[in-house]
């Protein structure tokens, strides 16, 4: 039985390898001349830049993937034991940062985020004594969350508006509901505290005044498993996917771009790639952004409930400016900088306005500063840093012109990092720089209006509401990624590859689930 997989993203080659482990015949088709999806690389004069993600959280989802075997796609247990990383180091060493994140504020303060929790208590004391012990509510209530949003209801596919309203007064009760930086204001009465425990919706496409406070897991998922990085790269993460499917008898097609989805009498029978060559499938799981893969992939015939309407309908998230730079290194960026820095701007609540709401591009900015040469000196030539700043802007529904606008904003960004003082003298010291826009979102990696995170993750857009890993519209198509359940972001996409593989094989007859979870869990 034959599996076409579109798209070589980490969640497309993730739920590649759980098929072939099942035994399936597994093609995976890339527009692309490499693989990665988002997480492609670029490199250039010597020097390596991820493109894409570079946070790595929950390491054992990778360690439950890459120990997958012929005839054990580890379907379940869903939340494996710690066993250490023995597969994983097979394919990819990973090491912990420490810290997570340093938060730069504009006053010139900063806030190192880490799993340690005397740390982070110390850290409030230090900036915001007022808000010590409303960080110990706030604890205690994420926690709460994360137990039942992340570590019960993770891998749960909700198929129907019934599933989520099983679920609905759990989140009430929790007041998970309310957006999310509403609920971080409860807590929380500095500005910056009230920034540092809402920022991370951002690193997923959710703007913290709109996201529900569900997403304060997120507190719990980086200090229960920590924050990672992938020597050599998310590339490299990347490289170890390829290898483990390659093992299990699959196969990745490079520059096949696919143009229709076909069906026959409501069912997935294989595509059409650009070139016009056919290729059959048994099934077809895509990996391409939802509104892509509704609105261009299928017939408008095949499309009852994800008609034009509905896709029109969807809110998406917001975009991405990126600058990958090389630069002379002076010998004291590890003084001011991390490894991943957050640096904020003067405004806050306007500024997420501006982007998400208004849709213009702001005058000030906030930047995700990565520097991953303090921690891989290998992705740069001696004497060199290589490093990417990542900010926020609105998708193409803007209007922007970013052919015009794309030079001065580079410009302007890398000057801000230097007169700034997070890299002194950098623009005397670059030499090496390329950017993408929305434009790179839009036109190369097919995500419809240049949106890099997919459907924005809002109140009524998630569980049930949210795209489903199986579609209601053509038998034998299967969806996984971050347009799907449960969302954007490395462990959801993780997640999503294991429910969309979960799916697959209920409805072929393969799964051999643990006796009454499959009802709970399909």
């Amino acid at each position: 039985m034959r599996a076409v997989v579109i798209g070589s993203g980490v969640g497309g080659l993730a739920c590649a390898i759980r098929l072939a482990a099942m035994g399936l015949e597994v093609l995976v088709l890339e527009k692309q001349d490499g693989p990665g999806g988002r997480a492609r690389v670029h490199r250039a004069e010597g020097f390596t830049f991820d493109m894409g993600p570079t946070v790595i959280t929950v390491p054992p989802f990778l360690e439950d993937l890459f120990a997958t075997g012929p005839g054990n796609p580890r379907l379940y247990p869903d939340f494996p034991e710690e066993e250490g990383l023995r597969a994983t180091e097979r394919y990819v060493k990973l090491v912990p940062l420490d810290p997570f994140y340093r938060i730069h504020f504009p006053d010139g303060t900063h806030f190192d985020y880490k799993d340690d929790r005397e740390h982070l208590l110390s850290e409030i004391r230090r900036l915001a004594p007022e808000d010590l012990e409303g960080y110990l509510r706030f604890e205690q209530d994420a926690k709460a969350i994360f137990q039942r949003g992340f570590l019960e209801l993770g891998f749960t596919h909700f198929g129907s508006l019934l599933d989520l309203l099983r679920v609905a007064p759990d989140l009430l009760r929790l007041d998970a509901v309310r957006p999310l930086f509403s609920f971080v204001k409860k807590y929380f009465r500095n500005p910056k505290m009230r920034r540092v425990f809402s920022f991370e919706s951002l690193l997923i496409g959710g703007n913290p005044l709109s996201v529900p406070a569900i997403y304060a897991m997120i507190h719990f998922v980086e200090r229960t498993w920590g924050v990672h990085f992938a020597m050599g790269g998310t590339g490299a993460l990347v490289r170890g996917m390829v290898r483990k499917l390659e093992e299990l008898g699959g196969k990745v097609r490079y520059q096949a771009p696919v143009r229709r989805i076909l069906t026959r009498k409501g069912k997935a029978v294989g595509v059409v790639l650009e070139s016009g060559e056919r290729i059959d499938a048994d099934l077809v799981v895509s990996n391409a952004d939802y509104v892509h893969t509704y609105g261009e992939l299928l017939a408008s015939e095949d499309r009852r409930l994800h008609g034009d309407w509905r896709l029109k309908r969807t809110r998406l998230s917001m975009s991405l400016f990126v600058a990958y730079f090389g630069f002379r290194a002076r010998g004291d960026e590890g003084e001011r900088l991390k490894h991943h820095n957050v640096l904020l701007s003067e405004r806050y609540e306007g500024l997420l306005r501006d982007i998400f709401l208004r849709k213009v591009l702001p005058e000030d900015f906030a930047h995700y500063l990565h520097l991953p040469t303090l921690t891989d000196p290998s992705l740069a030539p001696p004497g060199h840093h290589a490093a990417y700043t990542l900010v926020p802007v609105p998708h193409n529904g803007s209007g922007l012109d970013w052919r015009e606008l794309g030079p001065s904003y580079l410009e302007k960004a890398l000057r801000y990092l230097d007169e700034a003082g997070f890299l002194p003298g950098l623009m005397d010291r670059l030499v090496y720089t390329h950017y993408i826009t929305p434009d790179y979102f839009q036109w190369t990696l097919n995500s419809h209006l240049g949106n890099a995170f997919g459907p924005e993750p809002v109140l009524w857009q998630t569980a049930s509401l949210r795209p489903h890993n199986r579609s209601e519209d053509v038998k034998g198509l299967y969806l996984v990624g971050q347009s799907y359940q449960p969302g954007a972001g490395l462990p959801s996409v993780l997640m999503s590859a294991k429910m969309t593989a979960r799916l697959i094989a209920h409805d072929l007859g393969l799964e051999r689930a643990p006796k009454g979870l499959l009802e709970a869990r399909v």
